[in-house]
């Protein structure tokens, strides 16, 4: 078993020879002899810059209301799923750049359409799959903790004569808790790690 420290020169010796595919760096925490590791997350090449506007928090009052008033229409969103992956992808062939760039513009493009429904308290994660269909199989899984009465995930699979696309949105209902309580929350979790240490 390597220590952290070889691990670590092992990683960055396989990420300077290896190619570029977001690899993820694996660290030992000694304290608990675990493996952690840090993922990178993939955004739109020139995020826009936050403006004054999108930094004004508005505080509001607690509803207490334990449950979506509204579902999470599955049917139109795998319809909009359906939509996007056809117009982009049916007729395109796979190239490993043009699909890095297809997955990103696919995303945020879905994301848009479905936010557009205007669906109150739901949270959205959008991932998007391009791979080339050469003959291989695949299995692409996901786990979740969630509430299944109110949170929910829409899934479409394309496929043409060379590449796969697999889209998914999960929905995740969402109540703005107190932000004192949340602080409270935060503090304690924080805290918790040095007790155990002792």
């Amino acid at each position: 078993m390597w220590e952290n420290g070889d691990l670590c020169t092992q990683f960055n010796k396989t990420r300077k020879s290896g190619p570029k595919f977001g690899l993820q760096k694996m660290m030992l925490n000694p304290s608990r002899k675990r493996w952690f590791s840090n993922s990178t997350v993939s955004h739109v090449d020139e995020p826009s810059q936050p403006d004054e506007a999108s930094r004004l928090t508005v505080r509001m009052e607690n509803t207490y209301q334990l449950g979506p008033t509204k579902h999470f229409p599955v049917a139109t969103v795998n319809r909009i799923l359906k939509d996007v992956l056809t117009a982009y992808l049916q007729e395109a062939e796979y190239d490993p750049e043009f699909c890095r760039q297809m997955t990103k513009t696919i995303s945020e493009v879905i994301k848009a359409q479905v936010k557009e429904l205007m669906i109150p308290r739901y949270k959205l994660i959008v991932t998007v799959y391009i791979g080339q269909r050469d003959g291989q199989s695949i299995l692409i899984g996901s786990r979740c903790l969630w509430n299944p009465k109110s949170d929910t995930v829409s899934s479409y699979t394309l496929r043409n004569s060379t590449l796969f696309a697999l889209a998914n949105v999960y929905a995740v209902y969402f109540e703005s808790p107190d932000m004192e309580m949340v602080k409270s929350f935060a503090q304690a979790l924080v805290q918790t790690p040095a007790a155990d240490q002792q």
